[in-house]
């Protein structure tokens, strides 16, 4: 009788459209997307020196950043430390949360992505960077540590970076629309010298009246929305 319970619980599971309505998933754009127009580019003034800009990452057409995660080194002690390593914005459509991408641009090495987290509703409109200045020649660079966010609901997200450092003033707001993609500043791996991975971070506003629908973006994402329909929430890496 056990097995014939599971089994039907199976069954349900892949056909009942309600149970399917349920699921989330999650799939890493990276720079496909990247001919998607913007209206405006935000930064904060507190980023620090080192490194060099990478390459931008955007959402598709029409989706806009909802959450983020981060990927966080944690405290080294005696060893070389470099806190916030990457920021990974996590993008929606329509409010929908069942068919989700995710855009991070370039990220370091050290740590662990961390849960994601969500505006209740609306979209990320702002940000601000927790950032420790520079320590000197002989001193150990950590740069970015943390990262909050406003979202359009008027909420704060902050994520769960270190302690190094200050937290700078806030960025600007996208206007109409909300926040669409993300490019980063690293430093490379230095090879035993001091490492300071992520430190500094630019994200781009679009807005919603100035979307171009781009016909093959279009067709791609509505295809791989039919398919993933009832797919469970896939983890990224």
């Amino acid at each position: 009788m056990a097995g014939l319970f599971y089994t039907l619980l199976a069954v349900l599971a892949v056909f009942s459209p309600g149970l399917c309505q349920e699921k989330t998933y999650l799939q890493r754009a990276g720079v496909a997307f990247n001919g998607r127009p913007y209206s405006s580019v935000m930064t904060v003034s507190n980023g620090e020196q080192f490194g060099n800009w990478t390459w931008r990452e955007m959402c598709p057409d029409n989706f806009f950043a909802v959450g983020f995660s981060v990927r966080v080194e944690p405290n080294q002690y005696a060893l070389d430390d470099t806190a916030l390593n990457g920021i990974r914005l996590i993008c929606a459509k329509d409010g929908s949360r069942s068919f989700l991408y995710s855009v991070e641009s370039h990220t370091g090495y050290y740590g662990d992505w961390s849960q994601p987290q969500y505006c209740p509703s609306g979209v990320l409109t702002s940000f601000q960077l927790r950032v420790e200045p520079h320590q000197g020649l002989f001193g150990d660079d950590t740069a970015a540590n943390n990262i909050k966010f406003r979202c359009s609901s008027n909420p704060t997200l902050e994520g769960p970076g270190t302690d190094w450092g200050e937290y700078g003033h806030w960025s600007q707001e996208c206007g109409e629309g909300g926040i669409c993609g993300i490019e980063t500043k690293m430093e490379e791996y230095q090879y035993g010298l001091d490492d300071s991975s992520l430190n500094d971070v630019r994200f781009y506003c679009c807005s919603k009246s100035q979307q171009v629908r781009r016909r093959g973006a279009e067709i791609g994402s509505e295809a791989q929305t039919e398919t993933a329909e009832c797919l469970v929430h896939t983890k990224l890496v």
